[in-house]
């Protein structure tokens, strides 16, 4: 399960440090990929088979089935760790999430999400001064 929050760098080249404890529960590489709110999806290559299962799954005839899946797959990227425990973000894709410098690790129980940091703390400070009323929406869920 992937938890906690890190601050990190981007280097000019693209290459971000992934968390050591982020890296150990990935394994051998990983799947990057376009994520909502503008940030990126990180997955294992095992969560990434499961959920594009899934995404197999749905009707081709429904177009939003479709356009999900086109932004989904279009995105995706693999990615191997290098020595230093860094991935390569394809242009792409900084370019989709505004990745220049400052950047945001951020674990979400199967994910890892990548975000812009001032983009993240907006969110944050948008979803706190909401939290209790997204609790309530989410309560039917069984949480």
């Amino acid at each position: 399960m992937f938890i906690g929050e890190y601050q990190h760098n981007i280097d000019d080249k693209g290459r971000l440090t992934i968390p050591a404890k982020f890296r150990e529960e990935l394994g051998d590489g990983a799947v990057l990929t376009r994520g909502l709110e503008n940030c990126l999806f990180l997955f294992s290559k095992s969560e990434w088979e499961e959920i594009a299962g899934k995404l197999r799954a749905l009707p081709m005839t429904r177009s939003d089935a479709r356009a999900f899946s086109r932004f989904f797959f279009s995105g995706a990227a693999e990615c191997e760790f290098d020595k230093q425990g860094r991935i390569m973000v394809p242009a792409p894709l900084r370019r989709y999430a505004a990745i220049e410098r400052d950047v945001m690790v951020v674990g979400v129980s199967s994910r890892v999400e990548i975000w812009n940091q001032s983009r993240w703390e907006e969110y944050i400070a948008k979803a706190e001064s909401s939290y209790s009323e997204i609790a309530e929406q989410i309560e039917g869920l069984g949480i």
